[in-house]
């Protein structure tokens, strides 16, 4: 078994995604108390929504897992320079004093997934759907032209 990291197997993580822009957290794991607590709070539901993104003869098919927020509570931007961006928040659970949590796994706090946008996507009409849970978003292709080849006879 190696320690190194597999990038050519497996599903691909976000952080040699060329296509990604997340923001990677590298010490959101350690129990360190400091200023940035809530940023790290704020990018654990960033870290914990996942998407899938694949290409078909026709768009560009994004598939985001957000279980428990209503279609109301996500906003989809598409910027000038192709970035397409999902964003949120998930609230966290009203508590009650006479509770007592045994386990907390569930991430709250705002998100943001943003992608680039390959030049063949058409920005102008991305369409999107959500249902049990899953934002489903489509970016159509542009057609490529194939190029005109032209036979020419050789004389001599």
């Amino acid at each position: 078994m190696s320690i190194i990291p597999s990038f050519f197997g497996g599903r691909r993580s976000s952080i040699f995604d060329p296509f990604s822009l997340d923001i990677w957290d590298p010490f959101k794991d350690f129990p360190i108390s400091s200023s940035s607590d809530h940023v790290s709070r704020e990018t654990s539901a960033l870290v914990n929504t996942r998407v899938d993104w694949k290409e078909t003869p026709e768009a560009h098919v994004f598939k985001a897992d957000l279980p428990g927020i209503k279609k109301e509570e996500v906003k989809l931007e598409v910027e000038d320079d192709r970035i397409l961006q999902i964003s949120g928040e998930r609230n966290v659970e009203k508590e009650d004093k006479n509770d007592t949590w045994h386990r907390v796994e569930r991430s709250s706090g705002k998100f943001t997934r943003r992608f680039r946008l390959p030049e063949n996507a058409k920005m102008d009409q991305v369409k999107a759907a959500m249902e049990n849970g899953v934002l489903t978003i489509t970016v159509p292709k542009e057609e490529v032209k194939k190029p005109d080849v032209k036979s020419i006879e050789i004389s001599g």
